[in-house]
């Protein structure tokens, strides 16, 4: 579970949200826009964490060991340091990332589930946790239907702060005015130092992990 909480930092998804609802007329259908895009994503990591796990589920000795080695609380560590960096050095430039995303999620319809798939799908194949949650699901004596079925919490857990984001920016539309439309107002004010303090924050738990892991 903390795997997938930490694989729920999904800037990009967040940053393709807010950009949706600050382009959308208030009375776009932002709700439906932002329920299509969060369930292609959603279906992108179910259906690759199905293709992990069968594949881990092949290997399980080899996947046992290599969680209970020294080298898989390095790979933690080296990861959250590199992290760490990336996140320093990184420069505004989400803007340009986010224009080949937004123009087929300006309107309700399939190729909005099928850009939530496509980030769905890169996110998760690049993440290290999203792997090493579902090794630990993989290794534990659960039985197939637990392993399985439990994706299915797990792809959720993923996509827990992207949802929760998509709700409170719906909020936000609604009642501008609100506590929650003020916060969100200081957010938008300060978008780069947020972002930055996210990732610094999955950097050090990463390190934190991964120094555990080897003790």
């Amino acid at each position: 579970m903390s795997f997938a909480l930490l694989d729920s930092v999904n800037v990009l998804l967040i940053g393709i949200i807010v950009a949706i609802a600050a382009l959308l007329p208030r009375q776009g259908k932002y709700g439906r826009i932002s329920t299509l895009l969060i369930a292609g994503d959603w279906l992108g990591v179910f259906l690759l964490s199905i293709l992990v796990m069968l594949v881990f589920d092949g290997l399980q000795g080899m996947v046992q060991s290599f969680l209970d080695s020294i080298w898989f609380g390095l790979i933690l560590l080296v990861t959250g340091i590199v992290s760490f960096f990336a996140t320093m050095l990184s420069k505004s430039g989400n803007g340009q990332k986010l224009d080949g995303f937004l123009a087929p999620v300006k309107t309700p319809s399939w190729k909005t589930v099928g850009a939530g798939l496509i980030l769905g799908l890169v996110q998760s194949a690049t993440s290290v946790p999203f792997y090493a949650g579902l090794g630990y699901l993989s290794i534990g004596e659960f039985g197939p239907a637990i392993r399985y079925g439990g994706l299915v919490v797990y792809a959720s857990l993923a996509l827990s702060l992207p949802t929760l984001v998509a709700v409170l920016v719906g909020l936000v539309r609604k009642y501008p005015e609100s506590p929650v439309g003020k916060l969100f107002e200081l957010v938008g004010q300060n978008k780069e130092r947020v972002t930055k303090w996210a990732g610094y924050i999955v950097a050090v738990i990463l390190c934190i992990m991964g120094i555990a892991s080897m003790m």
